[in-house]
Order: structure tokens, then sequence, then C-alpha cells
């Protein structure tokens, strides 16, 4: 166990599998007591127990803004404050120009982009009373720079999310809020392999076409965003804001 986020308070949305509960084991065992989100109850308690004794799970949604009032209730009840805030929360699924629909539009963006907002603008009360100064970390990704194949939707949402943050630094300024944005490359969660389909040999086939692409040689492992999420809400960072963090393998970099 490391110190890096001793005694700090953080939130994490999307928090029971993949990047979110990595990053919500990491940060515990640094020393932050942990705050998660997940739709699922069953697997929102199995995240818990995975995360140790320095975690607290709450079912919730982060576009409806009913239930982000219900978390943040819940942190000021017993916290006060908000040190660390990652907004993880988010998703997408692949439809090509021509098959795309209003509803596949209106879901993504308000999973990735609307969730995203609230979560933010509904804990500036939390994040003004931290302790040395708060850092927000935003779920970003590669596709937002580079063209991705039937995956356009999902890409111009985290467009968006990266000009959030370059604009919320500016909204911001003077109040010892950090905003930066991290953006993985292909990382092997569920969330990914899900993308090929249910089929083994579908999602292996996806996973080996992303290796080839991957200049470092390997799909990334959710720990892997973790430590770069650690170290944007440790101390470490404290006099950066309003980048982006590309954690890739060098995907997005050539």
């Amino acid at each position: 166990m490391g110190n890096k986020l001793t005694g700090k308070v953080a939130v994490i949305t999307g928090g029971t599998t993949g990047i979110g509960l990595a990053a919500a084991k990491t940060f515990a065992s640094e020393g932050a007591f942990v705050y998660i989100t997940g739709r699922r109850q069953a697997e929102l308690n199995a995240a818990v127990a995975a995360i140790g004794q320095n975690a607290q799970g709450l079912r919730a949604d982060s576009t409806k803004l009913d239930e982000l009032d219900k978390l943040y209730d819940l942190v000021r009840t017993q916290h006060g404050r908000v040190d660390v805030l990652y907004a993880n929360a988010g998703g997408g699924e692949m439809l090509p120009l021509g098959a795309i629909t209003e509803e596949h539009f209106d879901q993504t963006f308000e999973r990735n982009v609307k969730g995203v907002v609230f979560t933010v603008q509904k804990a500036l009360p939390l994040l003004e009373k931290a302790t040395h100064g708060a850092s927000v970390i935003l779920a970003g990704s590669t596709t937002s720079v580079k063209g991705t194949a039937n995956f356009s939707i999902y890409s111009a949402t985290k467009a968006a999310v990266r000009n959030l943050a370059r604009s919320w630094v500016l909204d911001l300024k003077g109040r010892a809020i950090r905003i930066n944005t991290l953006s993985p490359g292909p990382i092997h969660t569920p969330g990914l392999v899900e993308l090929a389909g249910p089929e083994a040999a579908q999602q292996q086939g996806l996973l080996d076409y992303l290796t080839a692409q991957v200049p470092i040689g390997r799909i990334g492992q959710p720990d892997d965003i973790a430590r770069a999420a650690l170290f944007l809400a440790s101390d470490d960072s404290s006099f950066i804001t309003g980048i982006e963090l590309f954690a890739d393998g060098g995907i997005a970099q050539v």
C-alpha cells in the first residue's frame, strides 16, 4: 500500500468493472476512501468487496440527475468533500453511417456527455471543499482524435469530453480544481471485447487486430490506466490542468 492519496476522498462513477474498478482498487491502496457507482447491485457489491474496507458503493446511473444528487448527499453526509472525481461511467456501441438510429445517438451522448456534465457540475460544492485542491479526471479516448470505422457517434462524444475539460478549466479559474482528460487506447475490458459480439472467436479476432495496431506491441490492461489516473489524482500533478493524457501504447501518437 502506498500513500499518494492518504486521507483523500475519491468518487469514481462506473466503478464496478474494467478501468473504473482498477482505478478504485489503486486509489484505495494508496490511502483514499473511495465511493463507486454502478447500475447493477450484484456487480456493485462484488466490486466493493474486491476493493476492501476503504470503499462504499451506491447504485446510481450518471444520466439520472436525482441519482447523482443521492450520491453527493451521501458523500456530503459522511465526508463533507470530494478530493478526487473520476467521471468514468459511459460506453457505446458500433454502428456505421447509414445505420445510425436516433436512439443510438441519444443514448450515447446521454451516457458520455450529459452524464459527465452533471457528474462534475453537481460535485462542485464538494470539490471546492477539498483539503489541498481537487482533481477531476474525465474519461476520454483515442477515438476522439482518430477516425474509427463504425464508431463515429461514440468518437464524437469523446471529442466533446475533451473540449469540456478545456473550457471548464477557464470556468473554474482560481478555484483550485484541476480538470484533466485521461484517454486510453485499446484496453482489455468487458466493454471492449463485447464490441465484437458474443462469439469468443470474434472477440479474439478484435483483440488480435488491435494488438497489431499498438506500437508498444500489446493491448493495455485496466491497471495501466489506473496508474495514469493515480498520477492525475495525486499531488504529483498539482500543476497540471486542462491536458489530455494519452495512455494508449502509442496508437494515437504515430
